[in-house]
């Protein structure tokens, strides 16, 4: 995607951040046709080495003709807010703040026990702070063995990375403190982490 360099980053750091926060995202591709599914995605390191795993349902086209070495993109979108241009101290026109990271890889198919690892690691994030939290190796072999038979797992080892961080930065001081106050006003919950991550630039 096309990125201004004002609003471009190269923080590893805040990309992990936008993708665990963000997981439930887009798995993109083109094979025989263009096609998106939204998945849940983990986000993992070997040995320094950053990549995702998500699973899709095998019912689902993209797991008809995903195959080893495929490309595929990962769209997630963080935080992200109207920016109205009555805020400003000139005119101007209005716009959108946000972040957000593509991830562009190669698909790595999962085998039964790296599916099982990944389930019980992605209930694992979801579950742990529930009143009762319902885990993978809680539950019996046979039932998690038979819901697996249903699920397409895939790696995918990124060969290009895409960190958006859109805050406002081309703005004035005046205008800039305008908008977080305009923002920190707002009943939306995006609005309002918009506003945080402005503070905190």
């Amino acid at each position: 995607m096309y990125i201004p360099k004002l609003y471009k980053s190269e923080d590893q750091e805040l990309m992990k951040k936008i993708i665990s926060e963000n997981g439930f995202a887009l798995l993109i591709s083109d094979k025989e046709k263009l096609a998106a599914t939204h998945s849940m995605f983990l986000a993992n390191e070997n040995e320094g080495n950053f990549y995702l795993e998500t699973h899709i349902s095998k019912a689902n086209f993209q797991a008809k003709v995903l195959k080893d070495g495929d490309e595929v993109l990962c769209d997630f979108l963080g935080a992200h807010s109207y920016i109205s241009s009555s805020w400003y101290d000139h005119k101007n026109v209005s716009t959108w703040n946000y972040e957000a990271v593509q991830v562009r890889g190669k698909v790595k198919l999962m085998n039964d026990d790296e599916l099982y690892e990944h389930l019980r690691k992605l209930t694992f994030k979801y579950e742990k702070d529930q009143k009762c939290p319902m885990l993978v190796e809680n539950m019996e072999d046979e039932y998690v063995k038979n819901e697996m038979k249903g699920a397409f797992g895939i790696h995918i080892f990124p060969t290009e990375i895409f960190i958006v961080n859109k805050l406002s930065q081309n703005r004035n001081e005046s205008d800039f403190r305008n908008i977080i106050k305009e923002l920190e006003e707002s009943s939306d919950g995006n609005s309002q982490r918009i506003a945080e991550k402005m503070r905190n630039l």
